[in-house]
Parts: structure tokens; C-alpha cells; sequence
């Protein structure tokens, strides 16, 4: 797909719109503590895009770092200042052509859920991007904090 690839999505009311242009910066699954709470599944599926390739329309509420639909509680996005993240369900399409390309949080996954072939795997979050091995971790949105999170997610 070209950078002009544009894919659109919503909650599941249709309140909320959102479009996300490009190819996202990074794809990941998580199975955190807090993004199991959020999605009230084993794990959540998310994808990184620029704060710039973002673009949404209609009423958001907010949870710590979280946003939602009030309407119908729908996650929709994370908008930090760089980076948005996107929830995979919420897209339109489905599947999407988008994979994962690593593994959050690993000592929370379901015994019954294997690794993802081909996937780094991150026994907590993955490295900060960069060089200095002293920065702190970051979450696959840095971004994941929410008044809940600990270091034991």
C-alpha cells in the first residue's frame, strides 16, 4: 500500500468517526492488566500512526489516556502529541492487511495463546525507541498509563 492509503473507522454507535492516512509507525498486541480492563478481552490489537495522519469527528469522552464514545462506550483512539493509537476492531475493514509486529506485556498472556509467529516478544513494554539503553520503557503508547497502571500490569 502507498503512503495515500486511508482507512476509516468509528465506535460502534457511528458517533465518533475517525480517518488514519499512511501506513501506521508500528503494530502490537498487548495483554497489560489495564488494556485487558479497557477491552474486556485476553489482549487488545492496536496499531502507532503520526499525530498528523489523524483525523476524527464528533464527541469524545476520556478515561486517563483513553477515549471513548459516550454514547455507546466504543474505544476509539489514543491521541498523544506525536503519536494516535488506533484499536484494530475499531477500523471499518475487516481483517485489516495490518500484523503484528510484537508482543506486549507476555507474561499475561493466556496459556492458551500462543506466541505470534515472526513477533518480538516483550516480557513487560518494549524499549523506548532509540539509542540510550537507560531511558525508561515505553508502552506501546507510552501511553498506555492510566490512573490504574503499575509496574505490575
Amino acid at each position: 500500500m502507498s503512503d495515500t492509503t486511508r482507512r476509516t473507522g468509528s465506535c460502534l454507535c457511528g458517533g465518533v468517526h475517525f480517518v488514519v492516512t499512511g501506513q501506521p509507525t508500528r503494530v502490537g498486541l498487548c495483554h497489560c492488566k489495564d488494556c485487558r480492563k479497557a477491552s474486556g478481552s485476553a489482549y487488545s490489537a492496536f496499531a502507532i500512526w503520526p499525530r498528523d495522519a489523524f483525523e476524527t469527528s464528533g464527541e469524545v469522552a476520556s478515561y486517563g489516556t483513553r477515549s471513548f464514545c459516550p454514547t455507546c462506550g466504543g474505544r476509539v483512539a489514543w491521541i498523544g502529541d506525536d503519536e494516535v493509537e488506533v484499536m484494530l476492531g475499531s477500523l471499518d475493514v475487516a481483517p485489516t492487511d495490518l500484523e503484528p509486529q510484537y508482543e506486549l506485556w507476555i507474561s499475561r498472556r493466556e496459556t492458551w495463546l500462543h506466541a505470534l509467529p515472526g513477533t518480538e516478544q516483550f516480557e513487560h513494554d518494549r524499549p523506548l525507541d532509540g539509542p540510550a539503553p537507560e531511558t525508561p520503557l515505553r508502552r506501546h503508547r507510552d501511553l498506555c498509563p492510566t490512573p490504574s497502571r503499575t509496574t505490575e500490569n
